[in-house]
């Protein structure tokens, strides 16, 4: 029997429940998945706590935007999608229909082919913190030597993404963390620079870090406690990238500092470019191309069976002394 976890409220994880349930039958434009492996990501969380940008349109529902799979059966109207290969969901808002269960349908346009010489595991673990961090980083912030980019928790896997990324174009990433044994790791991942954020003088290390020149990119999923801490460090026509609310709270900002020097404060969400289809061209063929020369690679803490959702998101909401992706293998 097919198998299918859902929340039936915003109870958050612990409301899960894992279900027999029937395969939807691709419909026009869509195609459908066996399941071989799906990850864990931070806006699940938020998503089943209703904290995210988007709310479900009723219950029950599935959690779940990033997986693997292999296509067993092809809508009306779909071409140029090979039956048993196997393919990846792109992140983005499903609504009801997540990935969480053996099974899935999906409009065609948000698949691509798994990466060569990756496994399905591998190959659900690498879409949504790559494409996350590649457009901002990448395609408007232009990262290049001589640009200063700051990394707000960046031990989260879009946050080491982004370090993984802006290394290879040569700027200065600096990155933020709420533990010192987190430092080598960062290093090793592009970090030029690593601060502690418990520091107390966020502001004034940027601007040493950065010659004075202060920063030009923020990339910062926390929310309102970190804008304000680093604010006075940002440069001219700097631009901060909010993307998430660690911190549970969106941010007031510092309306005065970002006066002074120009500043945008830009609201950012990967959906928005992954159903841009150029945008989502852009994004998939610059991971596919980091991938074959070895500039970004997979990486995975943890798989767990389909039977153990609710451990592995227990163990992602604990401090972990390991970093990397949560997988979940279905056993398909």
């Amino acid at each position: 029997m097919t198998r299918e976890w859902v929340i039936n409220n915003y109870s958050g994880y612990k409301g899960l429940v894992l279900q027999n349930c029937n395969p939807h039958i691709a419909g026009p434009g869509e195609i459908r998945l066996r399941i071989e492996a799906f990850a864990l990501n931070w806006g699940d969380m938020d998503l089943m706590l209703d904290r995210y940008s988007f709310s479900f349109n009723n219950f029950p529902a599935r959690i779940g935007m990033e997986a693997a799979g292999i296509v067993d059966e092809i809508g009306e109207g779909v071409t140029g999608i090979e039956l048993g290969a196997r393919y990846c969901t792109l992140p983005y808002f499903y609504f009801n229909k997540g990935a969480s269960a053996d099974y899935v349908t999906i409009d065609a346009r948000y698949v691509t082919p798994a990466p060569k010489n990756l496994s399905a595991i591998e190959s659900s673990s690498v879409w949504m913190q790559f494409m996350t961090a590649y457009y901002p980083i990448v395609e408007l912030s232009k990262a290049a030597s001589g640009k200063h980019i700051l990394v707000t928790a960046a031990t989260s896997t879009a946050g080491n993404a982004a370090l993984n990324i802006g290394a290879m174009f040569g700027a200065n990433m600096i990155a933020t963390t709420r533990f010192e044994n987190n430092r080598d790791y960062l290093i090793d991942s592009g970090a030029s620079h690593v601060i502690v954020s418990e520091n107390n003088n966020l502001a004034a290390n940027l601007l040493e870090m950065t010659n004075g020149h202060g920063i030009d990119v923020a990339f910062d999923p926390v929310g309102a406690g970190m804008i304000a801490q680093y604010s006075p460090a940002l440069a001219r026509d700097a631009t901060i990238f909010f993307y998430g609310t660690l911190d549970g709270v969106f941010p007031k900002l510092p309306i005065v500092d970002m006066f002074k020097v120009n500043a945008t404060f830009h609201p950012y969400s990967l959906f928005n470019y992954v159903e841009d289809s150029l945008m989502q061209t852009k994004g998939t063929a610059f991971v596919y191309k980091a991938l074959e020369d070895g500039k970004i690679t997979p990486n995975i803490d943890r798989i767990y069976p389909m039977e153990k959702y609710r451990e592995a998101w227990d163990y992602l909401s604990q401090p972990r002394t390991k970093h990397g992706k949560v997988v979940i293998e279905t056993g398909l």
